[in-house]
């Protein structure tokens, strides 16, 4: 398959206003055929979204998920731009999507990578330098290495970068862009909390076997 230029994704990014990593996904699978690659955009609902991105989303939904047995719950709070569409079925379902994705999602903590801090993006960069793993090799193999290592890193707690729950084949982030295709809408996931029973307490441990020999021995 013929290379994907960068010039050629933003061109298509430029047709369809989609975003880059959509746009290069696109012509991949379209084999650089930009004509199928915006009929593939358009399939995925991900051609209009791009165009939304930059409006105010102001109104929504702050909702809740609480998991089976009551051990993991979430709060999550999703915008859109008008009260209609947070009153839509739809987007009810969306922020119920998320909210247990969310709850899924252990290793979560933001919603996208530009939201995670700086100064622990360069600690995970220092401590991935360090790995005996690198040692010997050339520096620019290991300043790719560290790159692949930290990128995956730090999609694994993001929100948007998760494969979604019930399908897969999509992402969070595209999930998303979907749903503000079909609503017409910019949606933005603002921010989440997720709760695990017990979390943070330091429990005292024990000896489950001497407690039931104990026990026993009481009777």
């Amino acid at each position: 398959m013929a290379e994907i230029s960068a010039q050629l994704v933003k061109q298509l990014r430029d047709k369809t206003g989609a975003g880059m990593m959509d746009c290069k996904k696109a012509l991949k699978e379209s084999e650089g055929d930009i004509t199928k690659a915006i009929e593939w955009l358009r399939q995925k609902g991900l051609a209009s979204a791009g165009k939304k991105a930059g409006r105010v989303a102001s109104e929504g939904l702050v909702d809740s998920y609480i998991h089976t047995g009551g051990r993991i719950g979430v709060l999550v709070e999703v915008n859109c731009e008008t009260d209609f569409v947070g009153r839509n079925q739809a987007f009810k379902s969306l922020v119920q999507d998320i909210a247990k994705q969310i709850a899924a999602c252990p290793n979560v903590e933001y919603v996208k990578v530009e939201d995670i801090p700086a100064d622990f993006i360069e600690k995970e960069r220092s401590i991935a330098l360090g790995s005996d793993a690198l040692k010997g090799k050339p520096e620019a193999v290991k300043t790719k290495i560290v790159q692949g290592k930290l990128d995956k890193t730090l999609r694994e707690m993001c929100l948007m970068d998760q494969p979604f729950i019930r399908d897969q084949s999509i992402t969070v982030e595209e999930l998303v862009k979907q749903a503000i295709a079909n609503l017409g809408e910019n949606i933005q996931i603002r921010r989440f909390q997720r709760f695990v029973l017990g979390e943070g307490i330091e429990k005292a441990e024990s000896n489950l076997a001497d407690e039931v020999a104990a026990q026993i021995g009481g009777k």
